[in-house]
């Protein structure tokens, strides 16, 4: 199986486009990207994003445990 088809079979939970990535150059930057400059985004967003997932994984499953307790202690 494909590394595409593998991704059409999942269901995203969060995803950016070029699109998306090119919509925020506009607003914050007066202008679109070039190759060259969507390559450097790609990998900052990369590298960003796997040095913390661990601590928003962790931020959201401790909120969702804070949540949880707090029903059981309202019922």
């Amino acid at each position: 199986m494909s590394m595409t088809e593998k991704i059409l079979k999942n269901k995203l939970v969060f995803y950016i486009t070029e699109e998306t990535l090119q919509q925020e150059a506009l607003e914050k930057l007066g202008r679109t990207l070039n190759e060259n400059e969507i390559y450097i985004a790609k990998k900052g967003l990369e590298m960003g994003l796997l040095t913390t997932i661990d601590v928003v994984y962790s931020t959201i499953f401790n909120e969702m445990l804070d949540n949880n307790r707090k029903s059981i202690n309202h019922a």
